[in-house]
């Protein structure tokens, strides 16, 4: 199996239940390294605020800080976008591990502002089609959603996407499949499409592959080491964010421990460094 079936396997092999991750295929990962390689300036999107815990969620923050961060490292201008409710959090998630800068922005102007050639939105909320936001409870939280996906909209930026629901901003590419996978939920599927997009397990994942595969492009690592899964999550809940399926101020992502994230770290850095050596490169 090539190195993007055995990513594949790893991130998305349906371990939370949500049939999302069934439409997951190698493929994507051709087409969304070929998004970031293109790319020059990267605003990478974030944020998922839970209005019943009064905190943004610890999904989403860790993926999008490793990938801005390998970006970064690879040279490319990279900025880290989310709103107020979430900013602290993503703000502390970056500092913890040298991430990039973060910035606030309420709408899509903002985000375009820094004039990217490429938007990158993991585990960030897209809108239905009745305009609204919804959760995976089916819970209207618009009024605590800022409309970031917007950015999305313009026609005049690539846009990458990673979710694990189908409500998030770019996951509308696969609007009619996932339909048919969750008929009761198919009101609250978002509609904002992408370029192309991933259907992971847990957002956070399909960042870390993409950090970590990206090092095939710089010929070196520059993905997340496992120790830092608890750096952030230490960071992100010292912010108050709380895990988005427990609702518990906790060391968790989406319900799983923090050692399993740290294994699948452990394992995209197992695969890339083997092809590193494979090809002469990597050594060090």
């Amino acid at each position: 199996m090539d190195i993007h079936g055995s990513v594949g396997r790893l991130i998305a092999s349906d371990r939370g239940g949500r049939k999302v991750p069934s439409l997951f295929r190698p493929g994507f990962l051709d087409d969304a390294l070929g998004l970031l390689e293109d790319s020059s300036r990267v605003a990478v999107v974030t944020g998922f605020f839970v209005p019943a815990c009064g905190a943004p969620e610890t999904d989403g923050p860790g993926g999008a800080v490793m990938l801005g961060r390998s970006l970064a490292r690879s040279g490319k201008e990279t900025v880290l976008c989310t709103d107020r409710l979430c900013l602290e959090a993503v703000k502390a998630c970056s500092a913890s591990v040298g991430g990039p800068v973060v910035r606030e922005a309420a709408g899509a102007e903002e985000i375009l502002a820094f004039r990217p050639d490429l938007l990158v939105f993991i585990e960030r909320l897209g809108r239905a089609e009745d305009g609204l936001y919804y959760n995976m409870r089916g819970e209207d939280v618009s009024a605590t959603t800022a409309p970031l996906d917007g950015a999305a909209l313009s026609g005049n930026v690539k846009v990458l996407a990673v979710g694990d629901g189908g409500n998030e901003a770019g996951m509308g590419i696969f609007r009619g499949k996932l339909a048919e996978l969750l008929p009761g939920y198919a009101p609250c599927l978002s509609v904002v499409g992408a370029d192309t997009a991933l259907p992971v397990d847990v957002s956070d994942w399909g960042g870390y592959a993409l950090a970590s595969l990206f090092s095939l492009e710089c010929g070196e690592w520059i993905g997340p080491e496992d120790r830092e899964t608890r750096t952030m999550l230490d960071a992100l809940i010292s912010a108050g964010a709380v895990d988005g399926v427990t609702r518990r101020s906790e060391p968790t992502v989406d319900g799983f421990p923090e050692e399993e994230h740290r294994h699948v770290i452990r394992e995209l850095k197992e695969l890339v460094i083997s092809r590193l050596r494979s090809s002469g490169k990597g050594l060090s």
